[in-house]
């Protein structure tokens, strides 16, 4: 049994109070905290650094946990949460962030799965084949390669493998990184004592971190690839169109 935590800080530069925006008559961090309670997870907590987040989460009987407003990301927002809640260093944590409304509950339990299984790991996380050449090329979408034992070599915004030859562009399998992730309770409380790394800061993605300072990181390859979350104004009236369309089709 593996637990959820939803970190929703409420400044956004881009979508000022985001967690508390309206998605199909509830604020978007519950509709995040309903998918992921249709996971296997035996508990469900969204942590914020915003008391209005959490007097909603009250509303709707979903545990929350004040944390601290300076925290630079996510993970470290979740360490907060695992020292409070005080619980083992062998459980599973599943990082769900807060502005994905649509995450898939199968997508949560593959990654709580993959951790389970790899005693070597410290951390799961995603991916998904590529089956598009120009998001292939975007840097904005992070790549994984992985080696024989399903674990992450290396993540880059850049395209990785790099098909040098023109014999393996046509049948190169890329995969496509997904930004869920678990971890063990153990390795969260050592996360914020590692340095951070100049490879994390050029590519700006802090799992390489976990891989700079020699840690392992089980990576599941599914189908359940998530939905779009919200980034932007753009984002945010898709994902409104979805929960209205699928509120019509009931």
């Amino acid at each position: 049994m593996f637990k959820v935590v939803i970190p929703a800080r409420f400044a956004s530069s881009r979508l000022p109070g985001k967690p508390l925006l309206d998605i199909g008559g509830k604020p978007m961090v519950i509709q995040v905290a309903s998918q992921a309670a249709k996971s296997q997870a035996g508990e469900v907590v969204i942590a914020t650094d915003h008391e209005p987040v959490m007097q909603v989460a009250s509303q709707y009987g979903i545990l929350s946990v004040m944390t601290r407003a300076d925290h630079p990301s996510g993970t470290d927002r979740i360490a907060e949460v695992v020292q409070n809640m005080g619980w083992p260093d062998e459980t599973i944590v599943v990082n769900v962030q807060g502005d994905e409304p649509l995450i898939d509950p199968v997508l949560i339990n593959e990654v709580a799965q993959a951790l389970a299984k790899d005693t070597q790991a410290v951390m799961a996380t995603a991916c998904h084949p590529f089956h598009d050449a120009v998001a292939f090329e975007n840097p904005n979408i992070v790549k994984v390669v992985l080696n024989a034992k399903g674990q992450a070599l290396y993540f880059s915004r850049a395209q990785i493998p790099y098909p040098r030859d023109a014999e393996y562009r046509t049948d190169l399998t890329a995969y496509r990184h997904i930004g869920i992730y678990a971890y063990r309770v153990s390795f969260l409380k050592q996360y914020a004592s590692l340095p951070a790394t100049t490879l994390e800061k050029v590519e700006s993605l802090e799992q390489l971190r976990v891989l700079y300072h020699g840690y392992q990181i089980a990576v599941t390859i599914t189908a359940h690839a998530p939905a779009s979350g919200v980034d932007t104004a753009e984002d945010l009236a898709a994902v409104r169109e979805i929960f209205t369309s699928s509120v019509h089709s009931l």
